[in-house]
This record gives structure tokens, C-alpha cells and sequence, in this order.
């Protein structure tokens, strides 16, 4: 089958979202499907060397992001005309896949529309939180977000945009860019839990992001499969921004005053503040890897003692946890929600509910008694079935069965 993917970003751009995309297209390619990737044209350094690569269809965009490593394009009829011509020359699309949350799904679900193609959504972002994490007016954003989905994906919605057009806050935004689509998908089962509990859709079908089965195996073969001796360390990974809280888990770290090594992997805007919070502590063992290749930071990942996880309510997934127990990695998590889906092989922070402060000082506590564990050589193990399911082989096989649900017409829910 051609399964056409959309995408708010392109997929050799930063992010978890876009780490995973990349995954699933190679792993449906490797089943012997079509991928068509649609996303806005990169502007970084990097934008001429993806250009070669046909699965990729860039749409015309405008950067967004200081770096340029982030752009947008514009739903509406010019790129609609520009997104036709170019499918034209492609084999028909027999599905469309919508993973993105603003201007990707709108063109996404335009697109889909437009042609009688049957589409399939996987939520990636819980917008309330997010927004809500990086500008204190994230209120009126969400409602100038909801007027504009409403024009732009008007008369598109048979159970979302349409059937249920009140409100303005983060759940009925998603309920309109849930568009017509026949199933809808998500990261984790709390984040489904969610979307069905505020009508989003239901039921909506839970498939984990994925880990490269291949990489996996690399990775695993040449990191020694004992603990290499030496203090505790620790791996903080991802984008260095408000809603991820590297900043409060540095400050639980000079707080526990552990004698352990801490590296932090990423880059973001939030890196200077970040630097100068290990620089005025003075302590030597703080060190910013800043970015690496997605093997590299699985190496990383392996050979580190815990992840530490401090994102709280933002995650949809939160694919840091999921990475290391596949690897054999435990984890210090933040969020109460990862850390039920984890099953195993953490130490789970407490007060995710308290103020800020009192979160700092818990997982002060924390880091230090998963430091004397692991010094103890008795560190959690991670549960088995969540390493064996999170491969993207095993993920992949799952999507292609709500494919197959959804161009059969098999098992869906009606009008």
C-alpha cells in the first residue's frame, strides 16, 4: 500500500515525533509498502542534503525558529494546488496518516478529503500542557488555535469538527483535528486513556513509539554487559526547554550533592541557563555532550546506570524510559504516568502533584537513594514484555493491522 504521512515538521529535524516517523517509514518500507512523507521544506544546514530523497514531498514553508531548524507551511489553497500537482506524479495514495498537531494536520486532513482517502491520526502532543509551559498566555493561543482549525478544516469532520463544535480549550482542539479519520492512535495508553475520557475519539488505539531493532542490536553487542566500574551516572536526554525541566533537575542534583557523573544530551534554548547552574555549583562531573545521532545516544543510553526522566503531565509518551529498558537501562521518572506504563525497572519520583520546590527536593532524595542502589549493584531491572514490545518491528506490525482495520472497513465505528 502508499501510505502517505504528514508531518508539522520534517522528519530530519529535532524531535522525538520525528524520530519515530522516520522509524515507522523504514520499517513499512522494510514490509514491502510505500512511504510519502509530506512536510514543510527544511531551511538549516541540512536542507540541501535531504532534498535527494524521494519519499520526502516538501511543501513550501517558512522558517520559525531562530536556528532555522524549525519551519511552518501555510494550510490553505495555494498549497493545496502545490501538494496536488506534486502527488500527481506519485502512485495513488491509499491511506493517509496524520502525525502532526497545527499546519500538518490541517493540510493532512485537507488533503484526505479532498481525494476520498482514508486516514488514520496518531495524537503526538498534548497542546494544553505544552502550551501552557512555554508562554502564560496559552489560553487565548488555544482559542485563536480553535477558530483557526475551524476555518480551516470547515465542512471537514464527521465525528470531530463538525458533531461537537463548542469549546476552546486543548481537548476539543484535538477533537476537530481528529478530522474524519476512521482510527485514531496514540503513544501510550494514559494518553488514550485521555483522549477517549474528553471525546476526543473512541476508542482510540494504543501503539507505542519504537525503538531500531538494528541499532538496538548494535548497540546492545558492543556495550560490555557488565557495569563498567566507577561513580553512578546518570543521562539527562532532550530538548532543553521549559516544559522538560532540565533546569529544576539540575538544581535537585547540586541539592543531593551526589558523587555521581551526569551527563545531558540536546540542545535548546534553556542551554545557557543550564550550563550556568552546573558552572556556579562547581561541580566537575556535570558534562553537556550536546547533540548526537540517534545511535550514539542509544550507546549512551546503554552504558549509563539511569535515565532520568523529569517532564511532568507534558509527555504523550515520553520515549527516553521506554529507549533504556530496551537497552537494559533503569530510569528515575518524574511523571506518575510513564512510570505505571514502565511497569518495572525505575525509581519513581514522588510529589509530581506538589509545587515546584517541594518536586525539586523529592527528586533530590530520589537521585540520591537510586545512587546508593546502583553503588549497590542493586538497581531495578526493567520489565521484560515492555522491552520486547517497545521494537519498532512489533510496533510496526501493530500499525499495519489499524491499517488494514481501516481500508477493509472492518471493526469501525459509525456515524
Amino acid at each position: 500500500m502508499h501510505v502517505v504521512f504528514f508531518a508539522d515538521q520534517h522528519l530530519e529535524s529535532l524531535g522525538g515525533a520525528q524520530v519515530s516517523m522516520r522509524l515507522q517509514r523504514r520499517y513499512l518500507e522494510r514490509a514491502g509498502h510505500t512511504v510519502t512523507v509530506v512536510a514543510p521544506r527544511m531551511h538549516g544546514e541540512r536542507a540541501a542534503e535531504v532534498r535527494s530523497d524521494p519519499g520526502y514531498l516538501d511543501l513550501p514553508s517558512i522558517p520559525i525558529t531562530l536556528d532555522r531548524e524549525y519551519a511552518m507551511s501555510w494550510p490553505g489553497r495555494r498549497t493545496d494546488r502545490f501538494l496536488d500537482r506534486a502527488m500527481a506524479d506519485r502512485p495513488r495514495a491509499d491511506l493517509v496518516h496524520v502525525q502532526a498537531d497545527f499546519w500538518g494536520a490541517f493540510i493532512g486532513h485537507r488533503f484526505a478529503h479532498r481525494h476520498g482517502i482514508p486516514a488514520v491520526h496518531t495524537m503526538h502532543n498534548r497542546v494544553d500542557v505544552g502550551l501552557a509551559a512555554v508562554t502564560p498566555l496559552h489560553r487565548p493561543v488555544l482559542a485563536l488555535l480553535n477558530l483557526w482549525r475551524r476555518w480551516v478544516l470547515r465542512g471537514i469532520g464527521a465525528f470531530g469538527a463538525d458533531a461537537q463544535p463548542g469549546g476552546f480549550d486543548g481537548w476539543a482542539y484535538l477533537r476537530g483535528i481528529a478530522g474524519e479519520s476512521l482510527a485514531v492512535t496514540a503513544p501510550s495508553s494514559h494518553f488514550a486513556r485521555r483522549l477517549e475520557e474528553h471525546d476526543v475519539f473512541d476508542p482510540v488505539d494504543v501503539v507505542w513509539n519504537g525503538i531500531d531493532d538494528d541499532i538496538r542490536a548494535e548497540v546492545l553487542e558492543i556495550v560490555p554487559a557488565q557495569r563498567r566500574p566507577g561513580r553512578p551516572r546518570f543521562i539527562w536526554l532532550g530538548r532543553m526547554s521549559p516544559e522538560k525541566r532540565l533546569l529544576p533537575f539540575l538544581e535537585a542534583v547540586v541539592r543531593s550533592d551526589i558523587d555521581a557523573e551526569i551527563e545531558i544530551v540536546g540542545g535548546g534554548g534553556q542551554r545557557r541557563a543550564a550550563e550556568r547552574i552546573a558552572a556556579k555549583a562547581r561541580r566537575p562531573h556535570i558534562r553537556f555532550a550536546g547533540r548526537l545521532g540517534y545511535a550514539e545516544v542509544l550507546a549512551r543510553i546503554a552504558e549509563a546506570d539511569a535515565v532520568v526522566q523529569t517532564s511532568i503531565g507534558f509527555e504523550t509518551q515520553g520515549m527516553t524510559p521506554f529507549e533504556a529498558a530496551t537497552l537494559g537501562t533503569p530510569s528515575v521518572v518524574c511523571d506518575p504516568d510513564i512510570a505505571a506504563e514502565l511497569r518495572g525497572g525505575r525509581w519513581t519520583v514522588p510529589a509530581a502533584e506538589a509545587s515546584e520546590p517541594a518536586r525539586i527536593v523529592a527528586l533530590a532524595a530520589t537521585l540520591r537513594g537510586a545512587a546508593d542502589d546502583i553503588a549497590a549493584g542493586e538497581a531495578p531491572v526493567p520489565d521484560a514484555e515492555v522491552a520486547a514490545l517497545f521494537r519498532q518491528s512489533s510496533r510496526t506490525a501493530a500499525m499495519i493491522a489499524v491499517y488494514e482495520r481501516v481500508l477493509t472497513g472492518e471493526g469501525l465505528r459509525s456515524a
